[in-house]
């Protein structure tokens, strides 16, 4: 219990630190909600009571609270696990977990969550439509979350929907459970040109941050996939995997499989310890690409639509996805 108070009450100094002005319990509750998170005006007031009795917090008259010195230093101190590496050890522990058996077409996969109105998604699905149908989402399943559920530590809140796509650490996954070890490397935006794969023009070393790269690329508005759909050039989310050179038969045939089930797969495959893309590959080892799971609702956002996105959000039951083309008919129970 005191563990969930203090998860709580990191989430309302975080919310006052991003703000950098005074907020009332309102405002900040409408702020959590943008974020995915519940928390009712009433357990507001309360944490706020505590934040200012501990000193982290400061009332300034009927404009409401703003975060103290003391309160930086909270979160600060609080980042300590978020440390160098931190991204990595997510995606090895969380690739451990989900159990899905390529064989049976069955078990759990790891899923992105996009918190947004149903309205947005409606207004917009030919767009999230076509980044599909041109290959630049990771496969062909999506999944939708109602007020309430949960995926992860995200609760998707009243007049929300949680749109859930499959993470591209799915693949490492399901090679893993055939034997083959994966090294992610990094996150990236990739250039597409005449819609096909042509370089990475950024990247973020997964061993080298605590953040999903997609994730910061959408918010700092620098993915293209609206031009990538259109036009067939643009910037669209991407990521580069290492495996052994001796399983390269293997990874085909895996790959080959996984395909069918709708959950993706590899976007390019290179050589025996030949560049890919112009990126360096280790001796005896093989480069590849795997496209972004949350390219579908970079869209979105590319049109100034404000979504919360959680990278690598969840386990949840492949049974639970659908193809995309019948998202229209899951989401009209929400409009």
């Amino acid at each position: 219990m005191e563990e969930r108070k203090i998860r709580k009450k990191m989430l309302i100094l975080n919310v006052l630190k991003d703000a950098g002005r005074p907020l009332g319990s309102a405002h900040i509750m409408d702020e959590l909600r943008y974020a995915g998170q519940s928390m009712s005006e009433r357990a507001i007031r309360m944490y706020l009571k505590d934040l200012d009795d501990e000193g982290l917090t400061s009332k300034i008259g009927r404009k409401g609270r703003i975060i103290s010195e003391a309160g930086l230093r909270e979160i600060e101190s609080s980042r300590i696990i978020e440390r160098v590496g931190f991204l990595s050890a997510k995606i090895d522990q969380i690739t451990y977990r989900m159990s899905f058996d390529l064989k049976d077409q069955s078990g759990t996969v790891i899923a992105n969550i996009s918190i947004v109105k149903p309205e947005q998604v409606k207004d917009n699905l030919d767009s999230i439509y076509q980044v599909y149908e041109n290959g630049f989402a990771m496969g062909e399943m999506i999944t939708l979350f109602g007020t309430g559920e949960n995926i992860g530590t995200i609760t998707v809140p009243e007049g929300m929907v949680g749109i859930g796509t499959v993470c591209s650490i799915t693949l490492n996954g399901v090679l893993l459970k055939a034997g083959i070890p994966m090294l992610s490397r990094f996150g990236g935006l990739l250039e597409v040109r005449d819609f096909k794969p042509s370089r990475f023009t950024e990247i973020i070393m997964y061993d080298g941050t605590s953040l999903d790269p997609l994730e910061i690329f959408i918010k700092s508005g620098m993915t293209d996939n609206s031009g990538a759909i259109s036009t067939g050039k643009g910037r669209i989310g991407a990521g580069f995997r290492e495996f052994p050179s001796d399983c390269l038969e293997k990874v085909y045939e895996v790959d080959s499989k996984l395909k069918k089930t709708g959950l993706g797969g590899f976007t390019l495959i290179g050589r025996p310890s030949q560049p890919l893309l112009d990126i360096p590959v280790s001796g005896g080892r093989i480069g590849s690409v795997v496209i972004g799971g949350l390219n579908p609702i970079a869209v979105l956002e590319e049109k100034g639509i404000r979504i919360h996105s959680r990278a690598l959000a969840g386990i949840i039951d492949y049974e639970r996805l659908f193809h995309y083309t019948a998202l229209g008919t899951y989401l009209k129970p929400y409009l």
